[in-house]
């Protein structure tokens, strides 16, 4: 699954790396990610996030207790639940579209023509958010039937698909059409969505599970998740407005050189880069995850739940820690490498890089909300992750607020606040569910972490003094070298240290192979 995912930020990296190319940090590229940000930030409010905290558990439950035919019954109802709801939802927005990007990017009636683009392209957009809120209920039966690569490689159909169908559209056929190239790319992000769901409709078929409009909002199974998605709504709401605060600021931030364009572009690509380790070990463990600790609880086996949760937080930890620090320092030279050229200058690598570098810090506690958040529905709790989050608003508006206003830190204070909500709500959760489940082997995972920062440490040390050493060269040649020998020191530090995730991860990437590759049994 992990090798899934990487496939799909990889993907993702090279959509962005178009765009970078084609639009650079200019007015049009601003518009658009606005545009494309209201009908994802809903899309995390009522699909991805919501609906998977509250649908999988319930699936699961249903799937192992009553069977599977009762199980495709609550799908279905789920489903056209969700076409009739979220399709309201998409008309409205695409109605009031103008009026949402003020709403988001109040900054943006500085520039002439910047809002109205904004609005036209979250217009185009909207519509994806039904379409990916289909594709991640699609996500979660297949999970819950541990069916994991498939529904990871969709987002791959949805890279892939949106950079090429909006090139067709906007680029080759949008000058004889009368669309412009960013409004060809906005109808790629369209026909990705469709590709994305697409994608997972065959496995569900073989699988047993077609889809049949059925409703009755009576259902034991369909109020449960109901009644679980209202607070994961109110919750995720607060990690909405926690973005739409720093929107809302980023839009308004003068750059010396760039004036009122660039901040929204460059933490935009800087959290592109991001979403490479969050969603390699973060997502894809916490997807495997959920599953694990909802059977833990069906059954309630609460030792095995603890067992599982912490064993994930360790390898979450394990991984997520030396990521952290190699985007901070080869950061720079990644993004030199992907995005410059084009309209993209070194003046956006520099900035870009320093969003990174903030984004970066925080990396460990994006990583373990995954994998927390979710573990808390599994347990029929919604209300604590709500709660948290909730919190979360009151303390990000603050922090943002001073990082801009008091410490003019910029678009690089925005960043730093995003990462400090992260932590404080990762630990928060934690706590909670340490207090909750009687302890969570917590020396053992202290053990993991210390164990794993003392080989970040040591990475860190030979990655810095080559990347000094290489200062001036070519940024892939800086890449090809710091990295291997980052990830090998690591490696070796960790085995040193006999972290125990380490052999977790490494057989579960040799298991693969050696059932591919029989002679590489016992080697690997």
């Amino acid at each position: 699954m992990s090798f899934a995912v990487a496939l799909s930020r990889v993907s993702g990296l090279v959509r962005e790396m178009v765009m970078s190319r084609l639009f650079g940090s200019t007015m049009p590229f601003d518009a658009f990610r606005i545009g494309f940000q209201i009908p994802n930030l809903t899309r995390d409010l009522f699909a991805e996030g919501a609906l998977s905290s509250a649908f999988v558990p319930a699936f699961t439950e249903a799937l192992q207790k009553r069977g599977k035919e009762d199980a495709a019954r609550l799908a279905n109802l789920v489903a056209t639940a969700l076409i009739l709801v979220v399709g309201l939802i998409c008309a409205l927005g695409a109605i009031y579209s103008e009026q949402l990007v003020d709403l988001a990017a109040p900054g943006f009636r500085q520039t002439p023509g910047k809002t109205e683009l904004a609005g036209q392209l979250t217009r185009i957009m909207f519509p994806f958010l039904l379409l990916v809120a289909l594709a991640a209920q699609a996500m979660g039966i297949l999970n819950a039937l541990k069916q994991f690569a498939v529904p990871a490689l969709s987002s791959t159909c949805f890279n892939l698909g949106s950079v090429v169908l909006g090139l067709l559209v906007g680029v080759w056929l949008g000058p004889g059409l009368g669309i412009s190239a960013i409004e060809g790319m906005a109808w790629g992000v369209l026909a990705g969505g469709a590709l994305q769901l697409g994608f997972q409709v065959p496995s569900l078929v073989r699988a047993g599970f077609r889809f049949r409009p059925i409703l009755d909002f009576s259902d034991p199974g369909l109020r449960r998740i109901l009644v679980m998605m209202g607070p994961a709504i109110l919750g995720n709401a607060a990690t909405q407005i926690n973005v739409l605060v720093n929107s809302n600021l980023a839009s308004e931030l003068v750059d010396p050189l760039r004036g009122a364009n660039g901040s929204v572009s460059w933490l935009n690509y800087a959290f592109r880069f991001m979403q490479l380790p969050l969603g390699l070990f973060g997502v894809a463990i916490a997807s495997a995850t959920l599953p694990a600790v909802s059977r833990s609880a069906a059954a309630e086996n609460w030792d095995e739940f603890r067992r599982t949760l912490s064993r994930s937080l360790g390898l979450v930890f394990l991984l997520t820690i030396p990521s952290s620090a190699g985007l901070i320092l080869v950061g720079q030279a990644m993004i030199g490498a992907v995005y410059q050229g084009g309209k993209f200058d070194a003046y956006d690598t520099q900035q870009t890089a320093l969003a990174l570098s903030c984004f970066a810090a925080g990396l460990s506690g994006y990583s373990a909300l995954k994998v927390l958040s979710p573990a808390f529905y599994a347990l029929r709790d919604s209300r604590t992750p709500m709660l948290v989050s909730l919190g979360s608003v009151v303390v990000n508006y603050a922090l943002a607020r001073t990082m801009v206003d008091v410490l003019h830190l910029g678009h690089a204070g925005l960043a730093i606040s995003t990462s400090g909500i992260a932590l404080f709500s990762s630990v928060t959760l934690f706590l909670l569910m340490r207090r909750r489940m009687n302890g969570l082997y917590g020396r053992i995972l202290w053990s993991s972490l210390s164990k794993a920062m003392l080989a970040t440490a040591a990475m860190g040390v030979v990655v810095a003094l080559l990347m000094r050493m290489l200062a001036g060269q070519a940024f892939l040649l800086q890449l090809a070298v710091a990295i291997p020998a980052g990830a090998v020191v690591f490696y070796l530090a960790a085995r040193a240290l006999r972290v125990e995730e380490l052999t977790m991860a490494t057989e579960a990437m040799a298991g693969p192979l050696q059932r591919r590759l029989p002679f590489l049994r016992g080697k690997v």
